[in-house]
């Protein structure tokens, strides 16, 4: 008789773990990056990881690839269609709209952070699991806030150690002066056809700006030569574009014109920005985030005409770079004490200890379930505290624990009544 093969389980194609040691870049990013949105104003709010297939139809557009090709989608007993969420902007004005936001003082202004779903081709820095932080300012058109969306990502990435970053920005125009840039584009790419890959060649028919954000190098040349449409820019785009670059020149925040970005996305107007390390701008490119204004995505789903501009930039990339940057980061675990227990006495005492020292706000290490005292001092050492903390079968008894310098090796016999005002002068002469 067979025995049946056991499986292996292996974290689905393009999805991963993020182990301990990598936590420590996450914890910094997300302390970092939680802390600065608050100081801008920013709340902070959740969605819902599923929402309506249609959310994303209706707010992203139909013909984007989110949409057409890299959407998880489930179908409920009931027959309600749902997705796992490929970006959080439409669950974020979904929620504005259901919960009564529009009464609120404008802006409203709201922050998110994390995973996204999308079923693409995994590769370096991109997964099918992505982790995304973002903001959105709602309900006011001025091109200030624009401004104040690059401000916040050219901060945080600088407090984070990200000193070499790029910005690239264009403007999409509006549904006035966007047609007559449509019809240029695709009067020009119609005579570059059999220059385009097979996509491009779909995109012609069905969404022509998103041939300028296609990544297939047998189009690049083609796209370099296409009209730019700063050029077609109606006189209220144009103005505001302007006080953009106008506002980032006078915070000294560095830009590229870059006419060939569009974004992923069918509901962006106006502006719309990208980042980029330094590094990476002349070669193959990854954008470590990026965002834009979209005054009529509230419109398109079903809300009164309601001007926004956000941002989203993925975690995973910036704690990629980071990383690669060598930026220092403080361990999340890092005690100053070691308990060490003896006996059963010792083991029960302990446990009280280990509490009362918590509740004095002394991250505290143990290893409860090791006997030997070597072994124990060993572990104590490893971790690098500053003092080892003995309590044994004898000093259970006399209320007594003993405090080693674990330096100097100098051992002293406290009551234990006294050992959190002793600990806390130690800690603080050292």
């Amino acid at each position: 008789m067979s025995k049946t093969k056991q499986k292996n389980f292996k974290a689905p194609k393009g999805m991963r773990d993020i182990l301990p040691e990598e936590q420590i870049y996450w914890e910094k990013f997300l302390k970092v990056a939680q802390r600065l949105a608050e100081d801008y104003g920013w709340q902070k709010i959740e969605t819902p990881i599923l929402e309506d297939v249609e959310l994303f139809i209706r707010g992203t557009g139909q013909t984007t690839d989110i949409v057409t090709k890299q959407m998880y989608m489930l179908k409920t007993s009931g027959g309600t269609r749902l997705a796992l969420r490929p970006e959080q902007t439409p669950g974020v004005m979904r929620a504005y709209l259901e919960n009564g936001m529009n009464n609120l003082p404008h802006p409203v202004k709201l922050y998110y952070f994390g995973p996204m779903f999308r079923h693409e081709q995994p590769q370096a820095g991109r997964y099918r699991q992505l982790y995304q932080f973002g903001t959105e300012t709602i309900g006011e058109s001025a091109a200030v806030l624009d401004a104040q969306v690059i401000q916040f990502c050219f901060h945080l990435f600088r407090s984070l150690g990200l000193k070499k970053i790029n910005t690239h920005i264009n403007s999409m125009g509006c549904p006035q002066c966007r047609p007559a840039y449509r019809r240029a584009l695709v009067d020009y790419f119609r005579r570059q056809k059999n220059k385009l890959c097979p996509d491009c060649q779909k995109r012609l028919k069905e969404n022509p700006f998103r041939l300028l954000d296609c990544k297939e190098e047998k189009c690049q040349p083609v796209k370099t030569q296409a009209p730019a449409m700063l050029d077609y820019l109606c006189e209220q785009c144009h103005r505001h574009f302007k006080e953009v670059l106008e506002l980032l020149d006078e915070l000294e925040i560095p830009y590229f014109l870059n006419s060939a970005l569009v974004r992923g996305l069918d509901y962006y107007t106006k502006t719309v920005f990208e980042f980029f390390l330094e590094e990476e701008t002349q070669g193959a490119r990854m954008a470590l985030g990026g965002g834009g204004r979209y005054d009529n995505l509230m419109k398109e789903l079903g809300g009164k005409p309601t001007p926004a501009v956000g941002m989203a930039l993925g975690v995973d990339r910036i704690v990629a770079a980071m990383k690669k940057e060598g930026v220092k980061v403080s361990p999340i675990y890092n005690p100053k004490i070691f308990l060490v227990q003896l006996g059963d006495m010792g083991k029960r005492k302990s446990l009280k200890l280990f509490e009362m020292l918590h509740q004095a706000g002394i991250v505290t290490a143990e290893s409860f379930s090791r006997d030997s005292i070597k072994t124990q001092l060993k572990i104590a050492d490893r971790l690098g505290v500053k003092y080892s903390l003995i309590l044994g079968q004898q000093e259970a008894l006399d209320n007594t624990i003993i405090i080693r310098d674990m330096q100097s090796g100098v051992q002293e016999t406290v009551p234990q009544e006294k050992i959190i005002d002793q600990i806390k002068k130690r800690l603080i002469k050292k």
